[in-house]
């Protein structure tokens, strides 16, 4: 079966480590974790940015004061996933230090995360749904070559 196609747009914001960042997600990764988590064709944009921008967007939109790891702006699923994805490079990388992974692991598992969110996927909602959408998650990783992000 072929993977659905993508149309992406990848953005760096202003970053004082942005090539550490930019090092841990080259576009050919990015499409590639992102396609393998897509159900349908997509257009999706995914931003890096700083602990000031990610906390203002998650303040703004989710009444939530504070900078998190990924942020999943859904447009549309039909006929086309049309989705922004705001990934916060300090509170990635803190993540995946203290959990002892690489920082190209963590953020592979944070865009399949956010493009299942795109797709309609909550982990909020009741804990069915997150083992459902953890278990998906898991069997898309592996798919890619990456390890369990739950064990």
């Amino acid at each position: 079966m072929a993977l659905p196609q993508l149309t992406l747009s990848l953005q760096f914001g202003d970053l004082p480590d942005a090539a550490v960042h930019r090092a841990a997600l080259p576009r050919h990764r990015v499409v590639r974790c992102i396609r393998h988590a897509l159900d349908a064709d997509a257009e999706i944009t995914v931003r890096i940015v700083d602990a000031e921008e990610g906390q203002a967007l998650n303040r703004d939109y989710r009444q939530r004061d504070y900078a998190t790891n990924v942020l999943t702006f859904d447009y549309a699923t039909e006929p086309m996933v049309m989705a922004d994805l705001v990934l916060c490079a300090p509170v990635v990388a803190r993540e995946a230090a203290e959990l002892n992974k690489p920082l190209a692991e963590h953020y592979a598992h944070l865009l399949v995360h956010g493009t299942l969110h795109a797709q309609g996927w909550d982990h909020e909602t009741s804990e069915a749904d997150a083992d459902e959408m953890e278990a998906r998650e898991t069997e898309i990783l592996a798919g890619l070559g990456q390890p369990n992000p739950y064990a």
